[in-house]
Formats: C-alpha cells, structure tokens, sequence
C-alpha cells in the first residue's frame, strides 16, 4: 500500500491547547516540523510552544475548517472536540485519528457499543436516559455500578458510585443534564493501559501494558513493567493490536482494561490520543508516545518501542501540591529522575500541572524513586529522606483485588 509521506518541515496541526497538545508540539519541532495549534485559550501550555497559535472554539466548525486549511496533517489532544468540526477539518487536510474513531470515543454507550459489535469483552452496561430506566438498570445489576455521563467525562468528573441507595441521587443530578451509562460493578486486579500506534500503512507498534493506579479517581501512578505474568502481558497487548485494527486507526490510542480476578481482560475505555499513563514512555522507551504520534500522522515508519530501562514510572503532580507544600523544581532531578511541568499558570486542586518520571532497575524502585521525587518537589521531605513505600497490587500471585472507580 502507497501511503503519501508529509515530510519536514511541513506545518503540522493540533487541535486542543492542553499538555498532550504541547508535549506533540516538542516533539514534532524536534523532528523538524512546525506546530500549530487551535486553542481556546491564547497562553495555553500548548499555544506557549507552538509556532503559531488560533484561539477559537472547538465547536465552531468553520474556525476548526479554516484552521485545517493552513496545516498539511491535523491532529487531536483530547475528545471533547465537535463532530462536525473534525468531519469539516478532513475536507481540508489529513486528520488522524480519523473522525469517526474519535467520534466513538466521546460517546461512552457509542464507544461500549462498537467494541462489543466487534467482539470484545467489557463491563455490562446499560445506557439511560430517565430516572425509570437508571433504576431498571440497576436492578439488573443488583444495585452495585457507576454511573457515568455519555459525553464529557474525565478525571472522575460526570460519574458516581452507586450502592443501594448511597450514590443514586447524586446520579439523578448528573442524568438531569443529559443520558449516561450505568456500569456493572467489577472486582478487578488492577486496571492497565496499552498505548498503541498504527500507521496508514497498517504497522502497528504498541508500548505497555502500564499498570495504572489512581486516587480520588485521578490517574496518580502509573508503572512499567505491569507485574502481570508473560502471558496476561501478551493478551493486554494482542487486544490492543485488534482494537486499532478493527477501528482501522491511523494515530495513537489508548486502550484501557480491567484485569479480572479470573484473569479476564475487559476494554474499559479508548483515548484516540497519547494518554497519562504513557508519559513513562518519553524517558523509558527509545521512541515515546508524542513522537510516534508524530510518525502516524505523517505517514512514517513507526519508531522503536523498546524499553531504555528495566522499569519505568510516572507521578502526577495536581495543584493540590501548590496549596499543601512549597513546590520547587530545583530539588528535583537526576539521570534517573526528571520532571516535567505544563506551564499552567494557576493551580488548581486536582488540576494536572505536570508529572515525574523516573526510570530504575525494578518496577518497584522506579515507582519508590517517582514517587520521592514528588515527596521533595512538594517540600514534604528532604530529597536525601528515605524513598517512599509503596506496594504494586497487581502481582500475577495476586488472589483478589480491589474495586474502584477509573476514569480518563
């Protein structure tokens, strides 16, 4: 198959302003590119490195359509783009992820839909639209689930556990605003990520799988290797290989799973985007996820992704840090541990302002050294303070797990 190459330094397109955004951008102008980025707002992380920048509004089609006529690919950060706008964008110029995947991925019952009809596995659902048809749900589900707005959910935001009665009117609230997804509820392992990218071409290359940990429904660590056993392992990345090809994806995506306490793996959500959980990649593996991001939109051979280091892992920095310590990036740093921050210029609690990776011989170190790292950047301990504890809970000798919320 032919597939037309976009060579440098052809101008290269983004749309949305966040770090996703700015982290494509780095990456794109180390490739010899130039970047430019549709933002809704003018000193946003992204537009703070870009060559050039638009503000607009994601749901004005035609700024969205001029903007795609002055790149020659266009890519996106995040979901919550219109429709109609990504559709308008591909008149103009190359768009990967194509449109209708990431169409998919911002409706949760269009997104569970698809993936049964192709025939992977996932928690059992029920879409809803009135109050009836929630309770009719749970019923079903014995009274145990999440409830989930379709549209617009991230970081926790737009869902709420339900048991019995204890969660069902914050739900009515949230469905008052428009239809969502009722979850069955799972007792899982861990929850794991694999970020896979697929050319134009059909090569695919796939990074993981990450085992994900969260805290108040953010994503807080993130780790490579996942501990899983060789043979979990290859199916967490099988699975992500026949996603991208049943979708036929040209870009990265994020293929998020529940690791049963049976073994099985469920498809929790798509992110046709570099994901959180993957920022591991920049420092831990010889090609990271905004560079292959880059070589998918441009119709270029997939870089390598093997691991530099035996173990990679990723922190979360919130805003929380900014109001519960005395943030400084001097007291972080060394050749094993680097930070990266967003160029937010207001903290906000559970805002994401930026991450740290660290690299080691064990998962378990790289996790003990990240997590330290943020410990001395929030002026909580001395950089010299012993390494933080920590536990991975999803060992492949694991008999149980436990249940919890996920979101983007």
């Amino acid at each position: 198959m032919s597939v037309e190459i976009i060579p440098a330094p052809a101008w290269l397109g983004v749309v949305g302003g966040g770090q996703l955004g700015r982290m494509f951008a780095q990456a794109a102008q180390r490739a010899g590119y130039r970047v430019a980025v549709f933002t809704d707002a003018a000193d946003s992380p992204a537009a703070q490195v870009a060559d050039r920048a638009q503000v607009g509004s994601y749901d004005d089609a035609g700024a969205v359509a001029a903007f795609a006529k002055t790149v020659d690919a266009l890519t996106f950060e995040f979901e919550n783009i219109s429709p109609l706008a990504a559709h308008a964008a591909a008149e103009h110029t190359v768009v990967r992820p194509q449109p209708h995947i990431l169409e998919s991925a911002q409706h949760r019952q269009t997104e569970k839909e698809l993936l049964r009809s192709r025939g992977f596995a996932t928690a059992p659902y029920f879409y809803v639209q009135t109050r009836a048809e929630l309770e009719d749900a749970l019923v079903e589900l014995g009274w145990n689930g999440v409830f989930k707005t379709a549209a617009s959910g991230y970081d926790g935001h737009g869902q709420v556990r339900i048991q019995g009665q204890r969660g069902l009117e914050r739900a009515w609230e949230l469905l008052e605003a428009g239809p969502g997804v009722v979850e069955g509820w799972i007792e899982y392992r861990c929850e794991l990520s694999v970020v896979v990218a697929r050319n134009a071409s059909g090569e695919i290359a796939t990074y993981g799988p990450m085992r994900n940990d969260h805290a108040d429904h953010i994503l807080d660590v993130s780790v490579y290797p996942a501990l899983v056993g060789d043979e979990i392992e290859a199916k967490a990345l099988d699975l992500a290989k026949q996603v991208a090809e049943a979708l036929e994806l040209e870009g990265v995506l994020c293929v998020e799973m529940f690791l049963t306490k049976d073994g099985q793996l469920l498809v929790n959500e798509l992110a046709p985007r570099p994901h959180n959980s993957g920022h591991l990649t920049i420092e831990g593996f010889a090609t990271s996820q905004f560079d292959q991001q880059v070589r998918a939109l441009c119709g270029l051979e997939l870089g390598s992704t093997t691991p530099v280091a035996p173990a990679a892992a990723m922190v979360n920095l919130l805003g929380d840090l900014w109001f519960d310590g005395s943030p400084d990036a001097t007291r972080v740093g060394s050749d094993s541990v680097f930070l990266h921050l967003y160029g937010k210029a207001e903290p906000r609690r559970r805002r994401k302002m930026g991450h740290i990776t660290a690299t080691g011989a064990t998962a378990e170190e790289a996790v003990k050294k990240a997590k330290a790292a943020r410990e001395a950047f929030a002026g909580q301990r001395s950089p010299d303070a012993p390494e933080a504890e920590t536990l991975l809970g999803c060992d492949p000798t694991a008999k149980s797990g436990t249940a919890a919320e996920v979101s983007r």
